[in-house]
């Protein structure tokens, strides 16, 4: 049976993808929006079940952790009712910790596979915390091996990029169209189109040439070679 959804993320392209695939698999989604900021504004009128709040990492101009926890406490305080499911970076504990302490009742990476996204839908939507386990293992990871400052554009980019998101990218560059990345990663076609979405709101890019033009200029497809 389906879930009643509201999804909000700083990204509106993003945000429309994940309300279709949902859609796809029988979800009722009542409405898409962007920012993350404006969720409790979205909220409004209607009576979901579940609410998915995409946030951006900082590079990306999404919220900062303070930010992100008032955006979560104004819903705890005016939609106690709606669980709240943050798909988010999973590099930087503290605003998974953050995200927690504000109120969210779950936690997803935000490039997760769609099936990890609804089953997080239904844990929350029965009471209950949903964080994956390899989340809480990034977040430790990344407070025992702090990376680096970034130190030039291309390691920049590659930082905002997960490593499924820079294969596209590399594919991209390639010439491959959808079909020739899904099957070539042997994911489904939505799903590849899903992380070509990603990457192009990622490098700020209008066109699958453009992003691959960025990533030639900046040296980050030689970055995304010796990390393959």
């Amino acid at each position: 049976m389906g879930v009643r959804l509201v999804i909000v993320d700083d990204h509106r392209l993003l945000a429309e993808a994940l309300g279709a695939a949902l859609q796809l698999r029988g979800h009722r989604v009542l409405a898409v929006g962007a920012p993350a900021a404006a969720a409790d504004g979205l909220l409004a009128g209607r009576r979901p079940e579940v609410c998915l709040l995409g946030v951006a990492g900082r590079e990306d101009g999404g919220p900062a952790d303070g930010e992100l926890a008032a955006v979560l406490r104004a819903l705890r305080r005016g939609r106690p009712e709606v669980p709240v499911v943050v798909l988010g970076p999973v590099g930087e504990p503290g605003r998974v910790a953050a995200a927690f302490a504000a109120g969210a009742a779950g936690y997803v990476r935000s490039d997760e596979r769609i099936e990890v996204v609804e089953r997080a839908i239904a844990r929350v939507r029965a009471g209950e915390a949903a964080v994956a386990v390899e989340v809480l293992q990034g977040a430790f990871e990344a407070l025992l091996q702090p990376a680096a400052a970034p130190d030039d554009d291309a390691l920049r980019l590659l930082r905002l990029l997960t490593r499924r998101e820079a294969q596209v990218l590399a594919r991209i560059a390639e010439g491959e169209d959808t079909a020739a990345i899904a099957a070539g990663m042997g994911i489904a076609a939505s799903t590849a189109r899903t992380h070509v979405q990603r990457v192009l709101v990622k490098l700020g890019a209008r066109s699958r040439l453009e992003a691959a033009a960025v990533a030639a200029r900046t040296g980050l497809l030689d970055r995304v070679a010796r990390t393959a």
